[in-house]
């Protein structure tokens, strides 16, 4: 009997970047949609939105769930947009937007100076029994690189197409958004994270 578990987010390429992950791990977890209120994602690190999401969506479906909290740490800017990329150039998420804004405020940082990382931290939250507490675990993913001058490649979300993996031949500067479906679920922050977690399943 396979292990089914929420997926705390609205985000429809999360859901379908997350899905393929997990099946090419795990293809006996079940990672189901989340229909449920969003909460108010009010921490200031990855860590405490994952919580958030996730513990949110333990209450409102009573399965257990997984939400991963995600998003681009830039060097020389002293590691943001961090937990606040999803919203870097305002209150309404727009992933345009958020790209230029941070590309403007690197104009003039030379490439030695543009390194970055993807970062992804993922919670699991497993729903009390019998009184007991809820059990938690939070693991990250790191995937390092650096900021292109201007956007590439129509694949992906978010910061993908200005984000150039260092995990790629030396010569190579394709971004994130110019990786196929495959080649990015390889590699990425979330696959990494998830290789830290897919242990913790095996006690569902």
């Amino acid at each position: 009997m396979g292990i089914r578990v929420v997926l705390a987010t609205h985000n429809a390429h999360k859901i379908e970047e997350f899905a393929a992950i997990v099946a090419a791990t795990r293809p006996d977890v079940e990672v189901i949609g989340y229909d449920g209120p969003e909460p108010v994602e009010d921490g200031i690190t990855f860590r405490e939105n994952a919580l958030i999401k996730a513990r949110a969506a333990v209450a409102h479906t009573g399965l257990p769930a997984l939400a991963d909290d995600s998003g681009i740490c830039v060097d020389a800017l002293g590691g943001v947009p961090g937990a606040f990329s999803a919203y870097w150039a305002g209150q309404r998420k727009d992933a345009v937007a958020n790209r230029e804004l941070l590309l403007d405020q690197l104009r003039d940082i030379p490439d030695p100076r543009r390194t970055a990382q993807f970062v992804s931290t993922i919670a699991l939250v497993v729903p009390a029994v019998d009184g007991s507490s809820p059990i938690e675990h939070v693991v990250e993913g790191v995937w390092p690189g650096r900021l292109a001058h201007a956007p590439a490649g129509e694949g992906g979300f978010g910061y993908d197409p200005v984000f150039i993996p260092d995990d790629q031949p030396e010569a190579a500067t394709r971004t994130a958004g110019e990786f196929s479906a495959d080649e990015k679920n390889a590699l990425s922050h979330r696959t990494r994270a998830f290789a830290a977690l897919a242990p913790l399943l095996a006690g569902l």
